[in-house]
């Protein structure tokens, strides 16, 4: 099959384009080289015969020469995590929201009906809860006095007792976007839903959890806590962990979700369809915090307090779809692949500190 892997230089899209490579694939590479994911501003040696083309999905013109003679389109270039917030919507509009609608439109000229999106959990808001009480509820957005107070957990709209996250899945509602990363994820997974119907395409959108591993960006505001943690680390500086540390998160590995990639070739019917790509094992971030200072040989996380307005409590979900209609299974383990990750160098890394497991960076 031949591919077009959009963003296919960043962090997950070179792993993607690597494991399709290995099986078997002949792919084409689409990149923008952003500034604030390339500080190199070049594209990464790929291995096999991969052809690259720099150019921005939102220029037609470059575009529609790379689909000439794709079987199928693997998206994967958008602007990631939370970033300056408002002050960055114009970009993340732009490069998720419109660079997709141009990829769609452009698609649908070139007579192609076949796309894999990489979306996002963050579309789901928190995960489920559950009160003793009144069953299954919907808490809605902390307060900014409750996170003062230290008060971290959501409680029941209803009678105010404390609830118990449980994992999502894919059927569950999305809820209100609270960030503008937010909306631009499930604007573009509505962008393609609404493709697939006017032209009976095929879409898999496959919500990325918590992704971490080798080649993260280095200090890079759009990495996720994962990214920052490992940063510390390689400073020989303690993690700095917000809240109390008890937030749950999935952890997913780069290359189980690149072979998530792989596994959504085999689906070819007429729709849209969501995939969770999720290890199916939360974890707190204090627990990724310390797994890092272990295996960097540094000081132990702080638990300093902090918080952000509009960020989660609680977000996994079960990939259990993934798994019996795909036949996916993440094969990384948490404590093999943190320990890996924390040995690993950083894109964009000046080098000055690089952590090596077991060692104390002074």
């Amino acid at each position: 099959m031949h591919i077009l892997v959009t963003g296919g230089a960043g962090f997950i899209g070179s792993q993607v384009v690597e494991e399709m490579v290995r099986a078997g694939h002949q792919v084409r590479v689409i990149d923008a080289l952003i500034a604030g994911v390339h500080p190199e501003s070049r594209a990464p040696s790929f291995a096999g015969d991969v052809e690259f083309i720099h150019a921005d999905i939102r220029d037609e013109r470059s575009l529609n020469r790379a689909l000439t003679g794709i079987d199928l389109v693997c998206h994967q270039a958008a602007m990631v995590g939370r970033g300056k917030e408002i002050l960055d919507a114009p970009n993340y509009m732009g490069c998720n929201d419109l660079g997709t609608a141009v990829l769609v439109a452009a698609m649908t000229k070139a007579g192609l009906g076949r796309l894999i999106l990489g979306s996002s959990v963050v579309i789901y808001g928190d995960s489920r809860y559950d009160c003793p009480a009144h069953g299954q509820v919907r808490p809605g957005s902390r307060l900014a006095a409750d996170l003062r107070r230290g008060r971290f957990e959501p409680r029941c709209p209803r009678c105010g007792a404390d609830v118990v996250a449980s994992a999502v899945t894919e059927d569950d509602p999305v809820d209100p976007p609270r960030n503008i990363y937010a909306v631009s994820k499930l604007a573009q997974e509505l962008i393609v839903g609404a493709w697939v119907r006017e032209t009976n395409a095929s879409a898999v959108a496959l919500r990325y959890h918590n992704v971490y591993g080798p080649a993260m960006p280095y200090q890079s505001p759009y990495s996720g806590v994962a990214s920052a943690f490992r940063t510390w680390v390689a400073r020989g500086e303690a993690p700095r962990v917000f809240e109390d540390g008890k937030p749950l998160r999935d952890f997913v590995h780069v290359r189980d979700v690149a072979r998530a990639n792989v596994a959504a070739l085999d689906r070819a019917e007429a729709g849209f369809r969501a995939f969770n790509v999720a290890s199916g094992e939360p974890r707190s971030i204090a627990e990724l915090a310390a797994a890092l200072a272990r295996a960097g040989g540094g000081p132990a996380p702080l638990i300093t307090g902090e918080f952000r307005v509009g960020d989660v409590r609680h977000i996994f979900a079960s990939p259990a779809r993934l798994m019996s209609e795909l036949r996916w299974r993440p094969e990384v383990g948490f404590e093999a692949g943190v320990r890996e990750f924390a040995a690993a160098p950083m894109r964009g890394d000046p080098g000055a500190q690089r952590v090596r497991a077991g060692t104390r960076n002074t």
